[in-house]
């Protein structure tokens, strides 16, 4: 079957760690055909369907020169067997267009992984609001005064931006209040910008645990990122330490409720960031962690994603 990866520059994946590889990786070895684009390549004709300029690639096995370019040509979309979205954020306004032209490729006949119409739906930071049983305080406003009296109730608190990354613009702000007006004001751009804002959960010393949902079932072991140096942020991308771990009761628990209904909206996959016993997060354009889990415990993730993705193409 060919599989196409709508991705990041290659030339630009670090391969020991990243996850489109590792399901690249799997998806050869099981003797699926890989082709590449970016979304900037992706485009639509009146009259026509919506079409790709592609890279067939071949991997390699050499960690330098890790792909083989076999072939280019402009390919339909509904030609493959299965597109994956797998850009990373930010969810910007190219990012949303893009969910509108695979949209479309959808109704032209190809399946696309995760599912457009679920991407746009779940935006990272606000999709917790659907689980209120399992997050912590939490207040979304451009309101400075309802931040400062958030902050007057609960101490000690993290402020964000709503289309963040990788621990981009994360903000703590303890009892002593200082800062808050700046930051708030950087944040909210003077209340033209939404802004999320969470008490601070001290359990994020043991880590923010990336929880894994594979076609609605949680993944065994999860990776817990922990701050290092000073740091309140976990990300992989700020410094955090990656610890992969079982699952706790709490985690499956977890997993287990959102699972099922995240999967019946067209997510594959999703990432769900747990801090102690509540979820921040719930991650979905283009999770991550699957090497890291691999490494140290041995389950092998991306053989669980092909899985459940050839599964959804029976």
């Amino acid at each position: 079957m060919k599989f196409l990866f709508i991705a990041d520059p290659l030339e630009n994946f670090k391969i020991y760690k990243d996850t489109t590889f590792a399901m690249m990786r799997e998806a050869q070895r099981r003797g699926h055909s890989l082709a590449v684009c970016e979304p900037r390549h992706v485009g639509w004709v009146r009259g026509g369907q919506v079409t790709a300029q592609v890279r067939h690639i071949t991997l390699t096995g050499d960690s330098d020169h890790w792909f083989s370019v076999q072939s280019e040509e402009t390919a339909a979309l509904a030609g493959f067997g299965a597109v994956l979205m797998r850009k990373d954020p930010p969810f910007d306004s190219e990012y949303f267009y893009a969910t509108h032209m695979l949209e479309q490729a959808e109704r032209e006949g190809a399946k696309v992984f995760n599912k457009p119409r679920a991407l746009r739906d779940h935006p990272e930071k606000l999709a917790i609001m659907e689980f209120p049983q399992f997050i912590g305080p939490t207040i979304v406003t451009r309101d400075a005064a309802e931040i400062r009296r958030f902050h007057a109730e609960h101490k000690d608190i993290i402020l964000k931006p709503l289309d963040g990354m990788g621990g981009m613009g994360i903000f703590r702000v303890g009892p002593d209040g200082l800062n808050l007006g700046s930051i708030t004001e950087t944040l909210n751009r003077d209340g033209a910008q939404s802004v999320m804002v969470q008490k601070f959960l001290p359990e994020i010393a043991a880590g923010d645990k990336r929880v894994l949902i594979i076609g609605g079932k949680p993944v065994p072991f999860c990776l817990a990122r922990i701050p290092q140096g000073g740091e309140v942020r976990g990300n992989l991308a700020a410094g955090g330490k990656g610890v992969a771990q079982p699952l706790s009761a709490r985690d499956r628990e977890i997993a287990e409720a959102l699972g099922p209904v995240l999967q019946s909206r067209g997510l594959l996959l999703a990432g769900v960031d747990v801090i102690g016993d509540c979820v921040t997060e719930i991650n979905v354009t283009s999770p991550t962690c699957f090497q890291e889990i691999f490494d140290q415990t041995g389950c092998d993730v991306a053989s669980l994603y092909i899985d459940a993705l050839e599964a959804a193409l029976a």
